[in-house]
C-alpha cells in the first residue's frame, strides 16, 4: 500500500477516540460507574472518558486520545491504513476482533515476591478482611506481596495449579488506588478461593478483595468457591473467568452472583443470570450497601467497630 502524506496523517489524528466510536462502534461502548466512563463491550478493561477522549486498555498498559491510536493498538490496525481510513471516514471497516488482538498479548510476567507479606497483610486487615482470610489466601499461594512496590497480587490458575492471571492493588494512598492486571494476564483464569471441602457452589465477584471480603463476612465458615471475574462485560459473550471454572469445575449446581450494588453491577448480573439460569440454579445477592461492594461492606464493618471499642473506652 502507497505510504500517506503528512497533510493526512495530520487530518486523521484530529478525529478522536470518542468521536470515531460514537460515529461507527455505538454498539461497542458501555457507560462505566464512573460519570462519563465508557467501556468497550468486547473488552472490559478498555476504558474511555466522554469528555476528554482519553482512554486506556488496562490489560495491555497503553493509553491514548486519539482515533488513530486507538484503531492502531487497540483494533490492530496498521499505519498506513488507519490513516487512509480516518480520512476517508469509511464506516465499512471491520475491525479485528478482539479475540485475535488477545492473542498478541505479551509474554505472561509476575512481579518479584517479597520477603514475607506483612505490608500486605497490614493493608488488608485496614480494609475490614479477617487475618484467617488473609493467611488462607497467602497458604494456597493464590495472594502474595510484590518485592519492589509491595503490592498485593492476587493470582488466577489454570487447572494444572499455574499461575495465568494476576491483579496487582497498590496498598497505598496516592489519591486514586493503584489497580492493574501484570503483563499477559488471561482473564480466562480468575483469582479463585478454594472451599475447605467439596462443594458444589461457586459465588462470583467482580474483584478479589472482595471474594476475600464476603469470606470474611460469612466468619469463613461458607464453604463454596469463591471466584473473581476480574472485572465485568456487557457483552454477550460469557465472562471468560466463570465459562472456564464451570467447565473444569462440573459438579457445580449453583451461582451466587455477588457483584457490585450498582448499575454496571446490576446489569452484569442479569446479563449472566440470562446466559446460564436454563443449566444451574441462579441467586442474586449483591451487597446491601447501595452503590458499594462486599469490600466496601466490610470495611465499614471494620469502621463500625473500631468507633464501637473507642466509644466504651471513653465511658
Amino acid at each position: 500500500m502507497p505510504g500517506v502524506t503528512q497533510e493526512q496523517i495530520a487530518a486523521a489524528r484530529r478525529m478522536s477516540a470518542i468521536e470515531f466510536l460514537q460515529k461507527y462502534r455505538p454498539n461497542s461502548l458501555v457507560k462505566s460507574s464512573a460519570r462519563g466512563e465508557y467501556q468497550l463491550a468486547e473488552h472490559d478493561s478498555f476504558k474511555i472518558n466522554a469528555k476528554s477522549s482519553l482512554w486506556h486498555w488496562k490489560s495491555r498498559d497503553i493509553g491514548g486520545k486519539s482515533a488513530l491510536n486507538y484503531l492502531i493498538y487497540v483494533e490492530g490496525v496498521p499505519f498506513v491504513e488507519a490513516v487512509r481510513l480516518l480520512c476517508e471516514e469509511s464506516p465499512g471497516y471491520v475491525p479485528t476482533p478482539h479475540e485475535q488482538v488477545e492473542r498478541k498479548r505479551p509474554s505472561f510476567r509476575l512481579p518479584p515476591i517479597a520477603e514475607n507479606c506483612d505490608r500486605i497483610t497490614r493493608y488488608l486487615l485496614g480494609r475490614g478482611i479477617s487475618n484467617a482470610v488473609i493467611q488462607y489466601c497467602i497458604e494456597r499461594k493464590i495472594l502474595y506481596e510484590s518485592a519492589e512496590y509491595h503490592n498485593c497480587v492476587f493470582l488466577g490458575k489454570n487447572a494444572q495449579g499455574v499461575p495465568k492471571y494476576a491483579a496487582l492493588r497498590g496498598i497505598y494512598d496516592y489519591g486514586k488506588p493503584f489497580k492493574r492486571e501484570a503483563p499477559g494476564s488471561n482473564k480466562a483464569y480468575g483469582f479463585c478461593i478454594s472451599p475447605r471441602k467439596d462443594s458444589s457452589t461457586v459465588a462470583v465477584f467482580e474483584a478479589a478483595i472482595d471474594a476475600m471480603a464476603e469470606m470474611t463476612l460469612c466468619g469463613s465458615m461458607a464453604n463454596k468457591w469463591r471466584l473473581s471475574l476480574g472485572g465485568i462485560s456487557a457483552s454477550e459473550k460469557e465472562p471468560p473467568a466463570l465459562q472456564e471454572f464451570l467447565q473444569q469445575h462440573p459438579e457445580i449446581r449453583t451461582i451466587e452472583l455477588r457483584l457490585d450494588n450498582d448499575s454496571p453491577g446490576r446489569m452484569a448480573s442479569a446479563h449472566i443470570q440470562k446466559i446460564y439460569a436454563d443449566h444451574y440454579q441462579m441467586l442474586d445477592l449483591p451487597p446491601c450497601l447501595e452503590g458499594g461492594d462486599y469490600a466496601d461492606v466490610a470495611k465499614n464493618n471494620l469502621m463500625a467497630r473500631t468507633a464501637a471499642h473507642r466509644a466504651a473506652a471513653c465511658r
